[in-house]
């Protein structure tokens, strides 16, 4: 169980305060109004934002001070963060080993992600050579290779039409129900809660409220999500 036992964080002077948890396996969107303080949620649960007060617990165990490499989470961003003068492989593997020196069973596990996400033929393409719908699919493997049982996703398909985004938000519920990961992804649009996620977490006015069931919210919105979604 991922818990935020009455934390404050602090990005840069802008401070959100979270007391709730999320079941293991759970699928869960995080919405709000712009600038409510989304991303700075996952990227205190990543740790890339200080926590100055309470604590960020994994199964009971305690990781707010961990780095972001000690902890159990993959992070997904809007760009897919891919580098352009590597493969595909390449950016995948650097999910594994940042220096890229691969094991024989380190490159099964890179080719099997490239298998899973549709891209087993692309895999020795720089990324300028893929659709955006491609580009997206190769930083999901990256995601994936890591083995990590948190997936936290920051809008990660927001560029993409309605009929690919769809696509790849199916993709990565199956994807997160297959490898029994608990999920939280931050999205503007509601109809991305609807369609993936059976809780949603709403941030509104500096603060992050414990998951309720997305339907539930959706249709019956407190005021500052009503006064989002209009």
């Amino acid at each position: 169980m991922l818990r935020l036992d009455n934390i404050r964080v602090d990005n840069g002077g802008f401070f959100l305060d979270a007391d709730l948890g999320v079941e293991p396996g759970a699928s869960v969107a995080v919405i709000g109004p712009s600038g409510a303080g989304k991303s700075t949620l996952l990227g205190a649960i990543a740790g890339f934002h200080p926590v100055v007060r309470g604590r960020i617990l994994w199964g009971g165990t305690d990781i707010t001070h961990d780095t972001p490499g000690q902890r159990p989470v993959a992070m997904l961003f809007q760009d897919g963060n891919l580098f352009p003068h590597l493969t595909v492989s390449q950016n995948v593997g650097l999910g594994i080993r940042p220096d890229l020196r691969l094991n024989v069973a380190e490159e099964d596990r890179v080719r099997d992600a490239l298998l899973r996400v549709g891209l087993r033929t692309l895999g020795e393409r720089k990324p300028a050579a893929l659709s955006g719908g491609q580009q997206s699919r190769a930083a999901l493997a990256r995601v994936l290779v890591q083995k990590r049982p948190l997936l936290l996703l920051d809008e990660p398909f927001a560029a993409l039409g309605p009929a690919l985004k769809a696509e790849m938000l199916d993709l990565v519920a199956a994807l997160a129900r297959e490898a029994k990961a608990t999920l939280l992804m931050v999205s503007h649009d509601p109809n991305d809660a609807r369609r993936i996620a059976e809780q949603v977490i709403l941030v509104a006015e500096g603060r992050a409220e414990e998951p309720a069931p997305t339907e539930e919210l959706l249709d019956n919105p407190p005021p500052a999500l009503r006064d989002y979604l209009g």
